[in-house]
């Protein structure tokens, strides 16, 4: 059963209207066409420059930011990959989640302000962010790289694994995957039972986000939907899922797939929570991020 506080928030989120953003198409295209005309910010919190060293740089058109743990070096490199539906910026949980992860595990997280759909298509987007997790991967030194993604980021970032195993073979430590989308299309047969119950994600939303996120690509492209990418040869992999998140059926999927190649996964299904639940301000949460924390530890070695 779900904590007390996790139930409150699964019933707050319903009666906060949270779905209408992916409610349908046209509000997935409506809201597309305002950032368009009024971009979001992807700033960090000024707050986080009270607990970190905070920087910015540009890989290509990419913003990319730097945080790190203040007076001494890291333990250990994580690259965060935020989620949003490929049409969303960096909010203000992602920016907690890496405040945690610097403060915490005392990591250099590096925090890649992507390219949204439609201008940064699947084609575009995976390549450079390949580039990004070889280039932290050949300067990690004593340290571990740890990859971790949210939702769309998951995706992202399982996509670029993978397309870095096939040029190099080179993997970071470890692979986190928080309630990640990986098959755009939309249409596992589990889906639309879930989706009742699901208070804060709707497929017909979910459907044009990645439509444009795929551009000329078929939904199918492992660069687009990555379960359908091979799974052998990635690092371990850490998973978390929520039963009431429409995408879990993606995080089943990889466990069955990934597990077959012989791929080392973890698996958290957490009973009652919603999308995202690692990121929310509940105790199912804070459980989930403890033991990020601990893996990125971990992967920094003694």
């Amino acid at each position: 059963m779900p904590s007390l506080r996790g139930r409150a928030l699964s019933a707050a989120l319903t009666a906060a209207g949270r779905r209408r953003r992916f409610a349908s198409a046209e509000a997935v295209r409506a809201r597309v066409a305002r950032s368009a005309r009024r971009p979001a910010s992807h700033l960090p919190p000024r707050s986080l420059g009270r607990v970190a060293e905070v920087s910015r740089t540009f890989v290509g058109a990419w913003p990319v930011y730097d945080v790190s743990p203040l007076g001494g070096e890291p333990a250990a490199q994580v690259l965060y990959v935020h989620g949003g539906g490929y049409v969303d910026e960096l909010e203000r949980p992602h920016w907690a989640l890496v405040r945690t992860l610097v403060t915490r595990a005392r990591a250099q997280v590096v925090v890649p302000a992507y390219i949204l759909a439609p201008r940064g298509s699947a084609d575009r987007t995976v390549p450079v962010a390949a580039d990004l997790l070889s280039g932290m991967i050949a300067s990690a030194g004593a340290g571990g790289t740890v990859l971790v993604g949210d939702c769309a980021g998951a995706g992202l970032a399982l996509a670029a694994a993978q397309r870095l195993r096939e040029r190099t073979g080179a993997q970071p430590s470890r692979i986190v995957l928080i309630s990640p989308w990986l098959d755009v299309s939309m249409s596992h047969p589990d889906q639309p039972a879930i989706e009742a119950a699901d208070p804060v994600l709707a497929r017909a939303g979910l459907l044009e986000a990645g439509r444009l996120y795929a551009g000329n690509l078929a939904a199918d492209d492992p660069r687009v939907s990555p379960l359908h990418g091979s799974f052998a040869g990635l690092a371990p992999l850490t998973v978390f899922t929520g039963s009431r998140d429409v995408l879990s059926t993606d995080s089943r999927e990889l466990l069955r797939r990934a597990r077959a190649a012989g791929t080392e996964v973890e698996f958290h299904e957490e009973p009652g929570m919603p999308h995202g639940y690692p990121l929310l301000p509940v105790p199912e949460g804070r459980a989930a991020r403890d033991r990020i924390v601990e893996l990125v530890r971990t992967a920094a070695g003694p």
